[in-house]
């Protein structure tokens, strides 16, 4: 027996009258209506209906049940419609993971002005440089860097690509000049960000001559955040590799200045990351889409001002 439609037959007959009515409005036959409340009542052991040939009328089991049904099928219905709403309107919290630096020069202007085209939204954005586990930790959505994504169950979507360049604060390269070559870095104190993935300390270079490897042999300073290696270049503590978001801001201020501008460093693809494409809720297409249409001008502008 199906309970919840034997609920819904049950309350359709308290409505109409009769079986018959019920039936009519259900658009089904009187037997079936009839069954369904029998069904009903031996599932709960008890009548709740009297019936008489000319009418029925309630129990006070039935009255009872009746006055219990109502705010559960509503609640039921009110469920359904938003789940299903939920694939259409876009609503409710969305929970956004991206990488720090990243995350703060692009993820942040672009979740202020979706939320302005979709204010029924609320945000949750989380800033690390690891790649969450998204059921896990709770997530909708990742905007993550990657050369490459490993195989897993998650839709991924490319957003574009990244890279790094190399860079000094004005005042450190005034005061030990600044490098014209790869070779000339060995002169020179070279701070490291240490990346989650645990890579190797070599900087891959990429130039229109082709990929040059170059291994620092001074690293007196890491760290593993962008921003907190900003700070230390900012004070002229050496020459450093960051993300083009984070030196794209220091630049603007005049804090950094770029070293080498004919090299990029790692090289990265840009992805989305989200669980299923099946069933995707609203606010999840509908920020994939917003990021995939306007980050391409974000970084084109900061590239533009970076060289």
């Amino acid at each position: 027996m199906d309970l919840v439609q034997s609920m819904r037959v049950f309350i359709r007959v308290v409505d109409a009258g009769n079986f018959t009515a019920a039936a009519n409005a259900l658009n089904t036959t009187t037997a079936y209506t009839s069954r369904a409340v029998s069904d009903l009542e031996a599932h709960l052991q008890t009548r709740l209906f009297n019936r008489t040939t000319r009418k029925i009328t309630l129990t006070e089991a039935g009255e009872r049940f009746l006055a219990r049904s109502r705010p559960i099928l509503d609640d039921l219905e009110q469920a359904e419609s938003e789940a299903r709403n939920a694939t259409v309107v876009p609503s409710g919290r969305l929970r956004i993971h991206s990488m720090s630096g990243f995350g703060t020069r692009y993820v942040v202007p672009l979740v202020s002005r979706y939320m302005e085209q979709q204010p029924l939204v609320e945000v949750d954005l989380t800033l690390h440089q690891r790649i969450p586990d998204l059921l896990e930790e709770g997530l909708d959505i990742s905007i993550v860097l990657a050369q490459s994504l490993k195989e897993s169950n998650y839709i991924s979507r490319s957003l574009g690509r990244f890279h790094s360049v190399i860079c000094a604060s004005p005042d450190y390269l005034e005061r030990h000049g600044t490098p014209q070559t790869l070779a000339d870095l060995d002169q020179h104190a070279c701070l490291k960000l240490v990346m989650p993935s645990g890579e190797s300390e070599s900087w891959v270079f990429d130039s229109d001559a082709g990929e040059e490897i170059f291994a620092p042999r001074k690293l007196p300073f890491s760290v593993n955040l962008p921003e907190a290696l900003a700070e230390a270049l900012a004070s002229g503590m050496g020459v450093g590799v960051l993300p083009a978001s984070t030196f794209a801001r220091e630049h603007a201020q005049g804090r950094l200045a770029r070293v080498l501008p004919d090299y990029r460093l790692d090289v990265r693809n840009i992805y989305a990351i989200y669980p299923s494409r099946k069933y995707l809720d609203a606010k999840v297409r509908t920020w994939v889409e917003f990021v995939g249409e306007h980050l391409p001008a974000l970084l084109a502008s900061d590239n533009a001002v970076i060289g």
